[in-house]
This record gives C-alpha cells, sequence and structure tokens, in this order.
C-alpha cells in the first residue's frame, strides 16, 4: 500500500483483501460534505435531502456512500430497483428507502415487509398489488407523473384523483409522496424545464381541488436542486452531484458551491520495457513505434470497465504529473501506454484523479467518449476493488470477486 493510507492493524484485519494493482479510490469526506453544502442551500427551508444511491451508489459503492450521505445530512436514500433497496437494509440502514422505478405487484409484500417505498403509476398495479398485501403492513407509495420525461408516470392531471381514490379506499396502501423528473435541467435554456414544473404543478393543483395532502412532494434532481432551491417543495433527489460532478458542464458555473470529487482510478505499472523501432502494439498491430520507445504495461481492460475507446480517442493517464497517451488498442484485461522515460514497475498511474498537482477528471475522460460524467464510474467493474477513505485515512476495502 502507498504511505499516504494510514490504517490501523485492526481496521486491516476486517478490510476485504485485494490481489491486483488496481483499485478505485473512493473519498467518503466528500461525498458527506457535499451533502452538507446542499444542506447549507436550504437551511432556511424545511427541505428533505434524498441521497440517490442507486447503481452501487454510481459505481461508488451504495452502503458506504448511503451513511456518508446521511452523517451530511441527507434523511432519505433513491434507489433504482427492490434489490437495491434490499442491499441497504441487509447492511442495517434503516433510512427510509424509496424505489425510484417499478417493482413487480407480486413483489409488494417483500417491500412493505421491509418499510420500502416504491414507485406506482398506474392504477392497474395498485389493483394488482392490492391481492399480495395486507392492512398489518401496508405498503408505501410515491405517486410518479409524468411532465414531459416520457419515461414512467401518469401524463393526466386527473388520474391522480381516481389513483388517491383506490390508495385511501384501501388499509394496504399509505401515500407518502408525489414526484416527477425533469430531462432537461441540467441545460442553460431553461423553457422545457419550465414547461415541466407547470405540468407538475397541475398534478398539484388536482391535489388541493380534492383537499388531499401528500407530505413529501419532490421534482428537483441535482441540476434543479442547485439551481432553483425555491421550486424544491419538501424534499430534493441528490444524485450524481453527491458524488461531486456537476450535471453537465455548461452548468458549472452556476452552481451555488464547489463540488468535491469522490472517484479516483488508479493502477500500476506492469512491465516497462523500451522497443526499438518498427515494433507493433496489442491487438491488430494498429500502432507501430516510430522510434526507440518506453512502453508501460497496465493491469488494467475492458473487462474493468476501462473500455477500447479510450485508446482511440486520444486517451492518456498521468504518470508522475505528466500525461501520456494509450498506444495500441486496450486489451481485455490490460493496456499499454507511451512513457517519456523509463520507470520503476509498480509506479503509480492515474486513469482518472490528481497526481502531483494534476488532474484528469471524470469530465474529461467523459468527453473523450462523447458521454456524460455519470457513466463513467458507473461502468466500472465490480472486479476493480474500491478503497474508502475518509478524512483522509483508508478505513475499509471492497472487494467483490
Amino acid at each position: 500500500m502507498n504511505d499516504k493510507w494510514r490504517v490501523t492493524k485492526m481496521q486491516a484485519e476486517q478490510m476485504d483483501p485485494y490481489y491486483r494493482d488496481t483499485w478505485v479510490e473512493v473519498n467518503l469526506s466528500a461525498i458527506e460534505q457535499n451533502v452538507r453544502s446542499l444542506s447549507h442551500v436550504y437551511k432556511d427551508q424545511n427541505t428533505a435531502i434524498m441521497a440517490v444511491v442507486k447503481a452501487d451508489g454510481y459505481g461508488h459503492g451504495a452502503v458506504p456512500v448511503a451513511k456518508s450521505a446521511i452523517d451530511g445530512g441527507a434523511t432519505f436514500l433513491g434507489v433504482a430497483i427492490l434489490d437495491e433497496a434490499l442491499e441497504l437494509r441487509e447492511a442495517g440502514m434503516t433510512t427510509p428507502v424509496l424505489v425510484l422505478g417499478r417493482i413487480r405487484p407480486m413483489d409488494a409484500r417483500i417491500a412493505a415487509k421491509h418499510h420500502i417505498a416504491v414507485t406506482v403509476f398506474s392504477k392497474e398495479w395498485l389493483v394488482s398489488a392490492k391481492e399480495y398485501l395486507d392492512s398489518s403492513n401496508p405498503l408505501t407509495i410515491h405517486v410518479k407523473c409524468d411532465t414531459g420525461m416520457g419515461r414512467l408516470g401518469i401524463t393526466d392531471p386527473k388520474e391522480i384523483k381516481e389513483m388517491v381514490q383506490i390508495i385511501h379506499g384501501s388499509d394496504a396502501f399509505y401515500l407518502e409522496g408525489m414526484f416527477t423528473h425533469f430531462a432537461t435541467a441540467d441545460e442553460l435554456d431553461i423553457s422545457y424545464y419550465q414547461e415541466q414544473f407547470q405540468q407538475f404543478q397541475q398534478f398539484i393543483n388536482q391535489l388541493e381541488e380534492e383537499n388531499i395532502s401528500i407530505p413529501l412532494i419532490h421534482c428537483a434532481n441535482s441540476a434543479a436542486a442547485l439551481r432553483f432551491p425555491k421550486r424544491a417543495f419538501n424534499m430534493v433527489r441528490f444524485g450524481i452531484s453527491m458524488y461531486g460532478l456537476s450535471p453537465s458542464p455548461e452548468i458549472k458555473h452556476q452552481l451555488p458551491f464547489p463540488l468535491e470529487p469522490a472517484f479516483q482510478l488508479k493502477t500500476r505499472l506492469a512491465q516497462v520495457k523500451k522497443l526499438e523501432a518498427g515494433k507493433a502494439i496489442s491487438y491488430g498491430a494498429t500502432y507501430v513505434t516510430e522510434r526507440e520507445e518506453w512502453i508501460g504495461t497496465l493491469p488494467i481492460g475492458y473487462a474493468d470497465g476501462w473500455i477500447r475507446a479510450h485508446s482511440t480517442n486520444g486517451g492518456t493517464v498521468l504518470v508522475d504529473g505528466e500525461e501520456l497517451p494509450f498506444v495500441g488498442r486496450i486489451c481485455m484485461d490490460q493496456c499499454m501506454v507511451r512513457l517519456n522515460s523509463s520507470k520503476e514497475e509498480g509506479t503509480i498511474v492515474t486513469l482518472i484523479g490528481h497526481d502531483h498537482g494534476q488532474e484528469l477528471s471524470m469530465d474529461s475522460v467523459a468527453r473523450r467518449l462523447d458521454t456524460i460524467n455519470y457513466e463513467i464510474p458507473c461502468i466500472i467493474s465490480k472486479r476493480v476493488p474500491r478503497l474508502y477513505f475518509k478524512d483522509g485515512n483508508l478505513i475499509s476495502v471492497k472487494n467483490q470477486i
């Protein structure tokens, strides 16, 4: 381990062992601080923060991220599927959890048993799920409204009245929330966001006309929560920005506080060798040395989520603060970079993160692949161990192999 990783012998004995020189570093203090900073934005409002930890905490690790988010002030958790909610419960977490995607009606009983709230967007689902429930253990529900995302949700404000009648007409359900999701809140042009907000307001007005009160109303994702706090109702869903990433490059300058990235991806040089001119590198011999070149082999590849496009779109790494290019095609388990000089085997190589005062940000890696920053940590596979740091100390390791 690097000398900067301070850890006691007792802590080390409680950590998962790992046996490779490629790893992710997750800064849990950054997660906590990002949530705390958002809490400060809403300090004068009675607004709860839902920490969205779906997709294994956007690749960071759902359970440790959730715990850090709660330490920072989050009081609710959001996931995409029931399995993710159950993982939190199995880890001993009792914080309220909402499944933001659809669950099967037949699984409603499982959700109710574990006090997991679910998303509902059709009368038919309610009727079907009711057959699996009983009044002794009601299912908590958040109604999803489709105001222009075109994904899950009811589209007619009048339909919500019929759904509420079904919910209130049965002891098997408890109506806790209603929400929608914005499609363009991370864009400079907010006209479509305005349209969606007004459509959601129509759903709320329909409830008010029927004298229906719902405890939690939420519409703001990270972008909306950071840009439009006065329109957040009484809960916001903090996703991408909890991990220290801007929802889009365009609005980064509009954010009310600096975000602290929590994710770094690192490896070590497995072999260093000097090749003479005319030597081909990797599959397909797509790269041929033009002169004597130092080539470093890295133990990471597309099976780790470091896809081949990194080597075809001008990808680079940091070695001792120098930005160096990939050469040849990325393989399943390994890839190669061109070094400026001989380096010791075992030298740390940074693929995402900081090194000697230089940085390869998640945004720059996303631009390389013509994608969004959300996607990058999510596709780094589970065979890459996650090392968790708090206040500069290594506190745990998660190795899922």
